[in-house]
């Protein structure tokens, strides 16, 4: 585990699942509150580290619907009584994510219907911070990324000096370009991109670097 801190949101990385999804745990300093991003795997690894930090978990985000994502999701739902949200156009890989997994070799326990479906412009609030809704379709329809002062959570829209694939279904690379380059490249270049799965990046060093989006 390691911890960054921006403002007074703090956040703790855990890597869990075999496909190596990076989970995030985010809470406001002041009130403990907080939420977990893409809980991808190994409830228990997630359970003990919530615990560890004695914080109160309210809510669960999903950047995108794909199983390494969200298979966790239903026993911490049960363990926090949190709000589970996503986008409406990945419900489709969420209610197929049993099968989904099994397809790829691994059993997961169904994800649960989200309480809510989050669009594009909406706010959420963890304790005292606010958490802007940035739809970023390309990886998948109903991709989003959570913004936070010069912190953005992306899921799998971008990647260290890469992007998201697009050969899964429903997938587009259009899309995703025009994500990455309209909505994120947008952002302040001293953003720090909480990614998916990898390192976490900035974004000025992705319009620099990147050699699969150029701005």
């Amino acid at each position: 585990m390691n911890s960054m801190t921006s403002s007074k949101l703090q956040v703790e990385k855990l890597v869990v699942g075999p496909i190596m999804t990076n989970c995030y745990i985010v809470w406001d300093d002041q009130t403990k509150q907080g939420a977990i991003i893409d809980a991808g795997d190994e409830a228990d690894i997630i359970l003990s580290a919530v615990k560890k930090l004695g914080i109160e978990i309210t809510h669960i985000f999903a950047t995108h619907g794909h199983f390494d994502h969200v298979a966790a999701v239903a026993p911490l739902k049960r363990a926090f009584k949190a709000e589970f949200l996503a986008h409406k156009d990945d419900f489709f890989f969420i209610e197929d994510g049993e099968n989904a997994a099994r397809r790829w070799g691994f059993n997961i326990e169904p994800p649960p219907k989200p309480d809510r479906f989050v669009e594009d412009g909406d706010t959420i609030k963890v304790g005292g911070r606010a958490f802007k809704v940035l739809h970023t379709p390309g990886h998948s329809p109903g991709g989003i990324s959570f913004l936070h002062n010069a912190m953005v959570f992306v899921g799998d829209t971008l990647f260290q000096s890469n992007t998201g694939r697009t050969d899964l279904r429903m997938g587009s690379f259009e899309d995703l370009k025009k994500s990455i380059k309209t909505r994120l490249y947008n952002l302040p270049d001293d953003t720090i991109v909480y990614t998916g799965h990898g390192p976490n990046t900035t974004i000025g060093s992705e319009k620099r670097h990147n050699p699969f989006v150029r701005p």
